[in-house]
């Protein structure tokens, strides 16, 4: 495991910015954390550096947004399974039949226990001076590309 100081929302959205650089189709990349923690800061940055014009919606009510070339440079799924309760759920969203050329990013994933063994596992949490502690559980698919 690895951790990163994010001193502020800026630095959030930059550190997700720097991952753009380092995604590819087919990985999986979670993001945990309080409500407010910055997720969806980190999503937001990857997006932009991907090439989204303009913010992107936290897919909380969606729970799935998705984003296609040429408006990103790669396909990606933004997932937020905060209002999902039960796992079985998951299956009606096809995410799985994505992983062969999307870039999932998920939102909540502690709400699909087991799902993403292989994801990039990113942990908001909050520092003693206001900003973000992110704690990195990097697989061995990410070793060649991390740190970032």
């Amino acid at each position: 495991m690895t951790d990163l100081h994010l001193a502020d929302p800026a630095a959030t959205e930059a550190f997700g910015a720097a991952l753009a650089a380092h995604v590819q189709p087919g990985d999986v990349v979670t993001l945990r954390g309080d409500l407010g923690a910055g997720k969806t800061s980190i999503a937001r940055g990857l997006l932009a550096a991907l090439g989204l014009a303009g913010e992107a919606p936290s897919p909380s009510f969606a729970i799935v947004q998705s984003y296609d070339p040429p408006e990103v440079r790669l396909p990606v799924l933004h997932v937020d399974l905060y209002r999902i309760d039960d796992p079985n759920e998951l299956a009606e969203l096809g995410l799985d039949e994505a992983l062969s050329d999307t870039l999932l990013l998920v939102e909540w994933p502690e709400r699909a226990p087991g799902y993403w063994p292989q994801a990039l596992a990113l942990t908001l949490s909050p520092a003693p001076d206001g900003g973000r502690i992110l704690t990195a559980d990097v697989p061995a698919s990410w070793t060649p590309r991390w740190p970032i």
